[in-house]
């Protein structure tokens, strides 16, 4: 009696199969909650083929497969995408969402809305939450022995970096919006002048340009469009070549113009909508009356070209000088992020105030915002320095317009507070020195002149702030 062998090739990894003593893992057992494992998209096709844990946070049928909306555990949310089953490797276990135990999940997984449920302006909210984008500077080595350096005075021994931390990720009036920063992302690119981008969060555009493969927006006056055509037809009318709004800086060809939001509420809202595309907290686009927005553009022969923008409160009870910032993805990597940054605290010098950014700040804003201060704190140190002059935190703070928090914190990531004699002083190690001059010339070609700068700070009555 023969007997016959199969002679089929193992399967590779990710390709559906039934494994030895339990049942096929199919479509239908993938359910919004599950945890699996997703094949990473590479570069390059001959690269070694990776899985990560995801979460399912929808599911959805296209072109009669089910696709699956995924988010990679511990990494940001703007890798989330839409795999296909032939991504998800079905021969490893899947993690299913707890069940519920009297009416009430233990340990159960968050639903999802759907991206038909948009939100519309029909109730009175906060002020919007503001992660901030673009890294701008080089991470700068700790470390140095002590030396000869200024006493800090009495606000180093308040001073706790990881309270402080904390503090900036959590507190502030700008908290976020869970059931916000939950939602499918809906769009999944959009053309605006010459550059195709590929958005990273959801934001409330209307239900029917979801559906569309790319949307498009007019670059001048940040109008919207689903289709190619309706862009043209658009542009063949448009007369709008820069923001609608005073311009009050121009150095070469960067130019920042402010507007008032309680007077462009069209253009400020588009400019939302287009900003939540990339900022994962900020959760309103319709209430801009209580903001001044300030639009750093490029100028050439054929208008000026939006770069990217900050916002700010027209009356801060909390000192801040900046609500929300956003270095467009074409143009990160630049140092257009610092030169918002910059810009920021030239206007407070303006005022004659002390300034910080509204929290709380994302990853990338903290790393901003600190290359920053780092940068600007080194320089003022090491000029004092070659003067011989004594300088405290507070002193600091009054030339730079930085808060005395920020400041103390931007000295603690550098290592630069030593006990000395009894005191305590600022020292600089030789690496910190390096980094610093090594970013300076980085960004020798991408600093703010204050001579250019042609602006008086605003005053508004209080009839003029109630908004609500």
């Amino acid at each position: 009696m023969t007997q016959r062998f199969s002679a089929s090739p193992s399967p590779r990894p990710g390709t559906p199969t039934h494994r030895s003593g339990t049942p096929g893992t199919t479509a239908l057992e993938i359910v919004v909650g599950c945890k699996v494992f997703v094949e990473v998209k590479k570069e390059k096709k001959e690269e070694t083929r990776e899985f990560r844990k995801a979460e399912i946070l929808s599911v959805r049928t296209h072109n009669d497969k089910p696709e699956y909306y995924v988010h990679f555990v511990e990494f940001n949310k703007r890798l989330d995408e839409w795999v296909g089953l032939e991504r998800i490797d079905i021969t490893k276990d899947i993690e299913r969402p707890a069940k519920k135990r009297n009416g009430k999940g233990v340990g159960q997984k968050r639903k999802i809305s759907a991206i038909e449920d948009i939100p519309t302006p029909n109730a009175k909210a906060t002020t919007p939450s503001t992660p901030l984008v673009e890294a701008t500077g080089e991470d700068y080595e700790d470390g140095g022995t002590p030396g000869n350096g200024t006493p800090l005075g009495p606000l180093a021994a308040t001073f706790s970096k990881e309270q402080e931390i904390e503090r900036l990720r959590t507190s502030g009036s700008m908290t976020q919006s869970h059931s916000e920063i939950s939602r499918v992302k809906n769009l999944e690119r959009i053309h605006f002048g010459e550059y195709d981008v590929d958005t990273w969060y959801f934001s409330p555009y209307p239900q029917e340009y979801s559906d569309a493969a790319v949307v498009y927006i007019c670059e001048f006056c940040l109008f919207h469009y689903i289709s190619e055509r309706q862009l043209r037809r658009h542009l063949q009318k448009c007369t709008v070549r820069h923001p609608p709004g005073n311009e009050i800086y121009r150095c070469d060809d960067i130019s920042f113009f402010e507007i008032d939001g309680n007077k462009q509420k069209t253009y400020c809202r588009n400019l939302c909508l287009l900003s939540k595309l990339f900022l994962d907290h900020k959760t309103l686009y319709y209430d801009v009356d209580p903001f001044l927005f300030y639009i750093m553009c490029q100028q050439d022969e054929f208008g000026c070209h939006m770069i990217g923008y900050f916002s700010k409160e027209k009356e801060s009870t909390e000192g801040y000088n900046l609500a929300c910032i956003l270095t467009l993805p074409q143009h990160q990597r630049k140092g257009f992020g610092r030169l918002l940054i910059a810009f920021s605290y030239e206007l407070s010098k303006k005022e004659g105030k002390v300034g910080s950014p509204e929290k709380p700040l994302s990853d990338l804003g903290l790393l901003s915002y600190r290359s920053y201060w780092t940068e600007v704190i080194v320089e003022l140190l090491l000029e004092t320095k070659e003067l011989n002059e004594d300088i405290t935190i507070e002193d600091i703070s009054a030339r730079t317009s930085i808060a005395t928090t920020d400041i103390l914190q931007t000295l603690q990531s550098l290592c630069a507070i030593k006990p000395y004699k009894g005191q305590q002083i600022l020292c600089l190690s030789d690496g910190v020195i390096a980094s610093y001059h090594k970013t300076k010339e980085k960004h020798k070609n991408r600093r703010i002149d204050e001579s250019f700068l042609k602006w008086t700070p605003p005053h508004f009555t209080s009839n003029q702030l109630r908004y609500i």
